[in-house]
């Protein structure tokens, strides 16, 4: 019982004090570093960035609109499927989220967009940005229930730089293509999630078993967070479920992101997602046991058939096109797409063979930095939740209607001491 106190004022104190180390640091950052770039700084007027259609701001909002909204909305809710974990699914979305805009910009503008002393950010960035908080929050996904927000803040300031770092290595230094992200987003976010889960394993998840399971709203809100896919096959009695609908909705998309800019026809592109819906669905049915029992990877909300095997299809899919690739069936539009075969530094075949190594890389760097993820993860003063109250709102929220719980009753500091 004397532990108690010191507890929970652990609790109240670790995240705040994180947030406002986190937040301020960043702040001062932007403050020495980053500047508007030619399109967006007003004083530039004179030099043509008027604000009119030919802006690359106004070309671009409309992709950067799309991929924020995926951010928020879309993993805010494909998280919230868990009965009674819905306050922690959307509320640490949008923590992981908005810092990981912020640190992944400069992170990325380091690497990419740092000149003259200063990193020039504009609408570009930000796009970019949001595709290194969507990679951070596949692997939150892994972990969904079973870390607190501390750790998750932890994890994503590791992530975010490793992603920058192998972002950088495979587009700029190897020249290799994955314009919807097919390795760099879902297969490195996938990989990078499932290590660390697999270092923060926990042998006595049984215990909170009946709370990682949805009802009927949570599910029906975590479909708002996707298109569906029907997979009545593998079904009880022939039937839909909504569990396989939710790990396959979008893995036709993931499958297609490292050759969406190549000259996947539409067939190919048919073919893949049929492909990356089944091994999606089929994965979640029969493989994702395997993966706990024998494994000892806790994938909460199935990422490794929602990106990780689609997104290894991808880049599969991406080294098959690239091979493929010729000045007949690209035309003008080849230096655009593989410019390094267009000018004579490459063949097709070497592009190829460029595009697998990344895909290596992308799986090699995940693994590590979730293992090393894991270990700072599992450092004693970080507060995780216990055993028996893993997917549970109660541990760091206020919950409507706690108290009248009488299936679970309210939850006492002195039992959470216990249990840990």
């Amino acid at each position: 019982m004397a532990r108690t106190p010191r507890r929970a004022a652990r609790r109240r104190l670790q995240l705040p004090l994180l947030c406002l180390l986190l937040q301020g640091a960043t702040a001062i950052l932007f403050a020495v570093f980053v500047r508007y770039d030619h399109e967006t700084d007003a004083a530039r007027w004179h030099e043509g960035n008027h604000s009119n259609a030919d802006n690359e701001f106004y070309f671009r909002y409309p992709s950067f609109q799309d991929v924020h909204a995926m951010v928020f909305v879309g993993f805010g809710f494909l998280m919230a499927f868990l009965q009674r974990y819905g306050f922690s699914s959307v509320g640490f979305t949008f923590l992981l989220a908005a810092f990981a805009l912020q640190w992944s910009t400069l992170v990325q503008g380091f690497l990419h967009s740092f000149h003259g002393s200063h990193i020039h950010v504009g609408v570009e960035s930000m796009i970019n940005a949001d595709f290194c908080a969507g990679a951070v929050l596949i692997s939150f996904g892994a972990v969904l229930g079973k870390t607190g927000p501390a750790q998750l803040l932890l994890m994503a300031l590791l992530e975010v730089a490793l992603f920058g770092i192998n972002e950088f290595v495979l587009l700029s230094l190897l020249g290799v293509k994955d314009a919807g992200g097919s390795m760099t987003i879902h297969t490195f976010g996938a990989y990078f999630g499932l290590v660390l889960s697999r270092v923060l394993y926990r042998p006595q998840l049984e215990k909170s078993k009946h709370l990682q399971g949805s009802v009927y709203h949570s599910d029906l809100f975590a479909m708002i967070g996707e298109p569906a896919k029907c997979q009545p096959f593998v079904g009880k009695d022939g039937r839909l479920d909504m569990v396989h609908i939710q790990n396959a909705a979008l893995a036709g998309g993931v499958v297609v992101g490292t050759a969406s800019e190549m000259m996947l026809t539409p067939f190919g592109a048919l073919a893949a997602g049929f492909l990356a819906g089944t091994v999606s669905t089929l994965g979640y049915k029969f493989f994702t046991p395997v993966l706990e029992s024998k494994f000892k990877v806790q994938d909460t909300c199935g990422v490794h058939n929602l990106h990780g095997m689609p997104g290894v299809l991808g880049a599969l899919l991406g080294v098959l096109v690239t091979g493929l690739a010729t000045h007949d069936a690209y035309g003008d539009g080849l230096q655009s797409v593989f410019p390094r075969i267009a000018e004579g530094q490459r063949s097709a075949t070497a592009q190829a063979m460029y595009q697998l190594f990344a895909l290596f890389l992308t799986l090699t760097v995940a693994a590590v930095g979730g293992g090393v993820g894991g270990c700072l993860l599992k450092l004693p003063f970080l507060d995780g939740p216990p055993d028996s109250q893993c997917f549970e709102d109660r541990i760091y929220w206020e919950v409507p209607g706690e108290h009248e719980d009488e299936a679970q009753g309210p939850l006492r500091e002195e039992e959470l001491d216990t249990q840990a």
